[in-house]
């Protein structure tokens, strides 16, 4: 079952009388369970595909369903909801509330919905993360890898339909980056949860079911 795809998506972005095509035409298709690496060089055009993605930017032309939705022909309003409900986020510098433990950070996402948590479901995740002993502590007391794993707990909590994880490692070192990834890998399986990680990292990208390559704006290996 495809989750997500994109159509002929197109972004210029224009500076004085330069044009740059951050997306020249791009076409993919993402299935449901799938873990898929997009990798690109800086300036390749991964991060705008992302953002188109995650709708957090409007392409000029094309279109982006998920989960069955043309989510560019939501308004604005509409597009904010359902990309609380339907897409999860994770982002390279973790975008924790430092104000807030670990737990609260994890079921944020689903309280700014106005629901509640399914416990039974955010235990399992807690668990799978290795995250039980640290649902008191503030952010600021963990390690690097420990707020990256509440960054995908809470990219999990409101089981969205597609999770879009932006250079997740960035910040990471070599062991806790395996680490970490191994772990997006396990939950990918265990929650049938669809994954698009965005990377320059040829070695993390191997990690994942299928690279997606993007070079100047267009796919050039959907393998």
């Amino acid at each position: 079952m495809t989750i997500l795809s994109t159509e002929n998506l197109k972004k210029v972005y224009t500076s004085g009388d330069i044009e740059t095509r951050a997306l020249d035409g791009v076409s993919i298709s993402v299935e449901k369970g799938e873990f898929v690496s997009v990798v690109g060089t800086s300036g390749s055009g991964k991060s705008t595909l992302l953002h188109m993605l995650g709708g957090l930017d409007r392409p000029d032309s094309g279109k982006v369903i998920v989960d069955g939705k043309d989510i560019f022909s939501l308004s604005n309003e509409e597009l904010t909801i359902f990309r609380r409900r339907k897409i999860g986020f994770v982002f390279q510098n973790y975008n924790l509330v430092p104000a807030l433990n670990v737990y609260e950070n994890i079921v944020l996402p689903v309280q700014l919905d106005g629901k509640a948590p399914d416990k039974e479901y955010i235990d399992s995740i807690i668990e799978t993360l290795g995250l039980s002993e640290k649902l008191s502590n503030l952010s600021n007391n963990l390690s690097g890898g420990q707020q990256q794993r509440v960054a995908i707990a809470r990219a999990l909590a409101a089981k969205p339909a597609i999770i879009l994880a932006d250079e997740p490692t960035g910040n990471l070192d070599n062991k806790t980056s395996q680490d970490v990834l191994g772990l997006m890998r396990i939950t990918s399986r265990k929650f049938a949860q669809t994954i698009v990680m965005i990377t320059h990292n040829e070695e993390i990208a191997q990690l994942a079911d299928r690279i997606i390559r993007i070079e100047d704006g267009r796919i050039i290996e959907k393998a």
